[in-house]
């Protein structure tokens, strides 16, 4: 019902995942940044999410992680699974009653596996964007999930997706490991709306290094944010009208912007300079094109 991929990038490991099956993102996907990255699908038994974690804490490679969790499982044949471990192993499992189209294939840091599929390309498409794909390890996962959808994917359609990427103190504050951590779990098009949602995490939640210089809002752009700042409320219309850069009353409303988001990941100047770089590349209108292009100008930023 349901195809992924499971990879590792430097210290961050993660999943992404998409399906015919409502909230696939509570089912197949598990991690920890001292273990690993398990996908467990097709009739999916969660016992090997938690269990193959625990083999992996106790040293198993990936590979023997799968032996031990088909060789306790009475039904393994009706299973797939995909591991990465924090070691870098890689292994994959699809059991022999997985209904066709079923298939894994791993590559030097990654495993892809689906069942049910349209059909094999699906799964070579996957690892061969992975493979190819700019950005980090999110980018590189969710461009594989658009590729095997492209492809084929699902062969009864779609419902859900799930992104998850855990890394050491990656959570909110330091807390915890999960990076990242994004689903949709009922729409019409959930890898577009995981994009979507994934851009919006992004801006919020994930910290990125500081800039060495940063640009201001002029001309035509600095006009189109401050309208669409007074669409938004923030700005009076008075103060909207030919703006070719910002002053006090636009940057304030900029600032309104930017706590009523809750952006506080990212300075005044940073934001700024962000839409000032993703402006021209952003979709959309109104507060979706302001969120858009900020995250299109962080992109020179890595992610700490």
């Amino acid at each position: 019902m349901t195809f992924s991929i499971v990879a590792r990038e430097g210290d961050a490991v993660g999943i992404a995942v998409q399906s015919k099956f409502v909230s696939v993102g509570s089912v197949v996907p598990f991690a920890a940044a001292d273990a690993g990255a398990i996908a467990t699908q097709s009739f999916a038994n969660v016992a090997y999410g938690a269990d193959g974690l625990d083999h992996l804490r106790d040293g198993l490679t990936a590979e023997e992680t799968v032996e031990e969790l088909i060789a306790a499982d009475e039904e393994a044949e009706r299973r797939q699974v995909g591991v990465v471990g924090a070691d870098g192993s890689v292994a994959g499992f699809t059991g022999a009653d997985c209904f066709d189209t079923a298939l894994d294939v791993q590559g030097e840091s990654y495993t892809v596996q689906g069942n049910i599929l349209e059909n094999e390309e699906t799964i070579h498409a996957m690892a061969e964007t992975f493979e190819d794909a700019d950005g980090g390890l999110p980018e590189r996962l969710l461009a594989a999930l658009e590729a095997g959808d492209e492809a084929g994917g699902d062969s009864r359609g779609k419902q859900a997706a799930a992104l998850y990427v855990v890394k050491p103190d990656g959570g909110y504050d330091g807390g915890n490991d999960r990076w990242i951590d994004v689903r949709v779990d009922d729409h019409e098009t959930p890898i577009q709306e995981l994009r979507r949602v994934f851009k919006l995490y992004d801006v919020t939640l994930l910290a990125r290094e500081a800039p060495a210089e940063t640009r201001e809002l002029t001309g035509e752009t600095a006009g189109e944010v401050a309208e669409t700042l007074a669409a938004l409320g923030h700005l009076d219309e008075a103060d909207a009208e030919g703006v070719t850069a910002f002053g006090d009353a636009q940057t304030e409303a900029l600032e309104a912007f930017r706590g009523m988001n809750n952006f506080e990941n990212h300075s005044l100047p940073v934001i700024e300079d962000a839409l000032a770089r993703g402006w021209d590349d952003a979709d959309g209108a109104g507060e979706a094109r302001m969120v858009d292009a900020i995250w299109h100008g962080l992109q020179r930023l890595e992610r700490k």
